[in-house]
């Protein structure tokens, strides 16, 4: 029986993978990854190169992206088919005695679409996962200031919850990343300001890449932005 590999590719510059994801990656016969229909796929361009030159790539192209509102229960239903068909295809592959190096972008199990396969699959085929460097950890690393000292907490929040919600528990936080920015950036911004700590945040869009960028949030505008964009809280907690 073949084993399914989840490997975390990092944040986008393809120096900061691991050498196991490396090695993986180099080596696969058959390379899974997930994309947007009509694009070629962040995490299959951090790999550019890399593949064998007889690999077989296997396209997973989401059905919804953001034309149905997350709350919609269509959504949930579309994406469930999708998770239920993609992974069926890739227990094929593995049951057929064939591994599957399956490109995941920043770490398979922090907020990556890898976990609704991982749950699908792991009871009936081998899967392993290759842990990788957060996207928010290239981020913080971007604005040239460390984001956490001492006691301070550090809370993870999704520029998709509702404001009043952000806002509270920015509140209740010493240092802050939140995720999912994207449209989502003047709520973010505004949840911030409520909170009190609209001038201690940054924004950071496509952290490690070549077209990364890493600004005050005030000087970012209240505007959407990228795909690739998170927000930093640095903690100002205890030091020697």
């Amino acid at each position: 029986m073949g084993t399914i590999h989840g490997v975390g590719l990092g944040p986008g510059d393809p120096e900061l993978m691991s050498v196991r994801a490396d090695r993986l990656v180099r080596g696969a016969a058959h390379v899974a990854f997930f994309r947007k229909a009509g694009r070629a796929g962040r995490a299959r361009a951090i790999v550019e190169g890399m593949l064998r030159a007889d690999a077989c790539e296997f396209a997973m192209e989401y059905p919804v992206t953001t034309e149905i509102p997350l709350d919609d229960p269509a959504y949930a239903a579309c994406l469930s088919e999708f998770y239920e068909q993609v992974s069926a295809k890739l227990r094929d592959i593995a049951l057929a005695g064939e591994d599957v190096v399956v490109l995941c972008e920043g770490d398979p199990f922090f907020y990556g679409s890898f976990m609704h396969l991982y749950t699908r699959l792991k009871d009936d085929v081998p899967v392993t996962v290759v842990p990788a460097i957060t996207g928010m950890s290239a981020a913080w690393t971007a604005t040239g200031i460390p984001v956490t000292w001492g006691d301070d907490v550090l809370t993870v929040l999704l520029g998709t919850m509702p404001e009043a919600e952000l806002a509270r528990r920015m509140a209740d936080s010493d240092a802050i990343v939140v995720m999912k920015v994207g449209r989502n950036l003047p709520k973010v911004r505004a949840a911030l300001e409520t909170a009190g700590k609209l001038d201690r945040a940054w924004l950071v869009e496509c952290a490690s890449m070549d077209h990364e960028t890493a600004v005050p949030l005030i000087e970012a505008g209240n505007r959407a932005a990228p795909y690739f964009s998170i927000v930093i809280v640095h903690g100002q907690g205890r030091r020697p």
